[in-house]
């Protein structure tokens, strides 16, 4: 008898596609992509002209600027739609993009410098495979955002139909407890090198205020006093290999 394969994830499908996009459109979005994107770069200032593969980042939320700092960037999905929001830098042969098994990469050990992967592992049931292939394909780092229960995301049930009112288009997610994700990746060959909490206040009721003067204003505040490093979400991991 044969053992059937459990069925691939595709979460990244939904993530690469127009509507989950406006979630990020007009200046609440754009500020909350640049907050992304800064912490990204300064993660990766010390792997100049890296090759990077973006597990699951269809969405191209980083994307340009990984190519403006000269990273050499593969996009990897699930499916091929999965490339329709990074056309233009497919088009212009500043990105690569190739799809297959999330959980089952096409690649050799440790065959990228940074393995990079955002928006991807709240949405998928075997997150603590994907993490270790992940892991399996980087030689340097990788990079990774997951929403954590130490933030006001515990009470995100009891808030989805309101979320959804906002967003629209919302989808459940886990939430997890950052030790554990710790201990996946040290299962893995690889140690916490660096972390940004993102922020404090939900990023639906960011969108729902329409006013990122204010909400950049009051997540400075809440850095500063100290209350973002603790209580900040989603988190941003920069995990490196212990055995260079």
């Amino acid at each position: 008898m044969s053992i059937s394969r459990p069925p691939a994830e595709s979460p990244d499908v939904e993530t690469s596609g127009e509507a989950y996009a406006a979630r990020f459109s007009g200046a609440v979005g754009g500020w909350l992509l640049r907050t992304q994107e800064e912490a990204t770069l300064r993660m990766l200032a010390g792997h100049p002209g890296a090759s990077v593969l973006d597990v699951g980042g269809g969405h191209g939320q980083v994307t340009a600027a990984l190519i403006a700092q000269g990273h050499r960037v593969t996009v990897f999905g699930s499916a091929e739609c999965c490339r329709r929001r990074i056309e233009v830098f497919l088009a212009a042969g500043t990105c690569r993009f190739a799809w297959g098994d999330l959980l089952d990469l096409p690649y050799a050990d440790r065959a990228w410098d940074v393995v990079l992967s955002y928006r991807l592992l709240p949405h998928v049931a075997r997150w603590k495979a994907l993490l270790r292939e992940l892991a399996r394909v980087a030689d340097r780092a990788v990079l990774v955002d997951v929403p954590t229960r130490r933030s006001v995301n515990v009470v995100a049930p009891w808030l989805f139909a309101v979320k959804r009112r906002v967003e629209g288009n919302t989808r459940p997610f886990r939430l997890f407890d950052e030790r554990t994700v710790l201990d996946v990746a040290a299962s893995a060959g690889l140690s916490l090198a660096d972390r940004e909490p993102q922020f404090v206040l939900p990023m639906a009721l960011h969108r729902l205020l329409g006013a990122p003067r204010l909400s950049a204003a009051s997540e400075r505040l809440l850095r500063a006093a100290g209350v973002t490093e603790r209580f900040g979400s989603p988190v941003i991991l920069k995990l490196v290999r212990r055995d260079p």
